[in-house]
């Protein structure tokens, strides 16, 4: 009997020593599923109404944090930001569930979209459905139907609780609707922003700076604009009669590069592309394919550059208000006397350009841009060859791909692209760029490990 318990002893621990290992860390999975929603979302972005560059950055940060806390179990590495985040209550995962972390956040992806584009357009809502069964179809024929149950159900789950605890920001939460404010009058006086030329419509988003942040904080602020100043040996002067000559120049038929530069960062005309926050979730999308990256870069990857665009917005539009300076075009036109002059942006067909409706220091071009830089370069390296093939084939503009070598170069250009394009100042590049790489630097001291 004894040699019997012996042998079947033996034979136990050689069938456990032959069984194979299955790896269900997040990171043994490739980035496909955040890869293909990530172009989805940016997709619905650009054309569900309403969701100005502030909002759409909101929702991107909510979206990135939500795919985090979904994939951070299997991340040992990582550490979930529940108790960073106070009023924040999430879920419990089972720890006797390998969870199947694609299809956990398949599910929390259409959970966060149904529920922070509730006005999405039938054709995007079509996608959405379509992009839901690929994956659940791609995914269940590799777990048992209790691990698929279980992995779909924590990933919904997690994004109830994200997209609750975002209703308690009532500033921020449904920001689409709210585009302006009624009540709101700009203060009056000499360099201060008024509805603006060509379409002088009213103030959009003036109390987004009281919109709740991940990791800005209130004291990210931009050091003071140049003083007014109407004297032509003034700076703010020079600085007018910049941009006024390069789009002189540019309607010349000469400085090609210029207008190549800002036509390829807009990404502020509705419909035609994403928004610019938008942007740096493409280009972020780029580096991972780039890297070949797996599961769990890639979710911590789109969250920080999600809550970097969030904040950025955010402490953008507090110093807009704040400051309340002028557009070029107002000053290119009355002050200047060039009342045949205007920006290059978003023409409509007939001849006619557009200025954003806000005050125009800082850029939130520029603060998009440097605040996703900064997060982008702790994870990708300062050295980083990235050639932008975001607008590639678009005819409507010129979308031809620039090749950059890191992301703060990408940052810089994207920054100054808003000069040539008529839109804003010298001074608003600069002081959006320096407040962007706060932002950034704010979410990479989140405690994510």
């Amino acid at each position: 009997m004894a040699a019997i318990l012996l042998f079947s002893f033996i034979t136990a621990c050689q069938e456990d020593e032959n069984t194979p290992v299955v790896d269900h860390s997040t990171a043994s999975f490739d980035n496909e599923v955040v890869v293909k929603w990530d172009e989805t979302i940016l997709e619905i972005e650009r054309y569900t109404p309403g969701y100005l560059p502030p909002v759409a950055a909101r929702s991107l940060g909510y979206i990135g944090l939500a795919a985090y806390e979904v994939a951070v179990p299997g991340m040992p590495e990582n550490k979930s930001l529940r108790n960073h985040f106070a009023a924040l209550t999430l879920p419990t995962p089972n720890a006797n569930i390998n969870y199947h972390y694609p299809l956990a956040l398949n599910a929390a992806y259409v959970t966060m979209i149904n529920r922070l584009y509730p006005t999405i357009p039938a054709a995007q809502s079509s996608q959405v459905i379509t992009l839901q069964n690929y994956f659940n179809n791609k995914y269940e024929a590799e777990v048992t139907p209790d691990v698929y149950e279980a992995s779909v159900a924590w990933g919904q789950a997690v994004a109830d609780a994200v997209f609750a605890w975002s209703t308690t920001d009532n500033v921020g939460h449904e920001g689409f609707l709210r585009p302006s404010d009624p009540s709101y009058t700009p203060p009056a006086g000499p360099g201060l922003w008024q509805p603006t030329f060509p379409n002088f419509g009213k103030a959009l988003l003036p109390h987004w700076g009281d919109v709740r942040t991940f990791a800005a904080k209130n004291d990210d602020k931009c050091e003071a604009p140049l003083p007014y100043s109407t004297e032509e040996s003034s700076e703010f002067y020079v600085q007018a009669k910049e941009t006024e000559n390069k789009i002189n120049l540019i309607r010349q038929g000469l400085n090609y590069e210029d207008k190549w530069i800002a036509q390829f960062w807009s990404d502020d005309c509705a419909a035609l592309t994403f928004s610019p926050a938008g942007r740096w979730i493409a280009i972020a999308n780029q580096a991972l394919i780039l890297t070949d990256a797996n599961l769990a870069k890639s979710v911590i990857v789109q969250a920080k550059v999600g809550m970097a665009v969030c904040d950025a917005g955010i402490r953008c539009w507090g110093e807009k208000y704040r400051y309340n300076v002028m557009r070029p075009v107002d000053y290119i036109r009355n002050v200047m006397g060039h009342d045949d002059w205007n920006s290059i942006m978003c023409p409509d067909g007939a001849g006619q350009f557009f200025t954003p409706q806000f005050p125009t220091y800082p850029s939130g071009h520029g603060t998009f841009g440097a605040a996703a830089a900064e997060v982008l370069t702790s994870e990708f390296g300062l050295e980083f060859e990235l050639t932008d093939n975001c607008h590639q084939n678009r005819s409507e503009f010129i979308g031809t791909p620039r090749t950059f070598t890191s992301f703060y170069e990408m940052a810089q250009e994207n920054a100054y692209s808003r000069i040539p394009l008529g839109v804003h100042f010298r001074m608003d590049a600069e002081a959006a760029v320096d407040l962007g790489y706060k932002v950034g630097r704010r979410v990479n001291n989140l405690p994510w490990r």
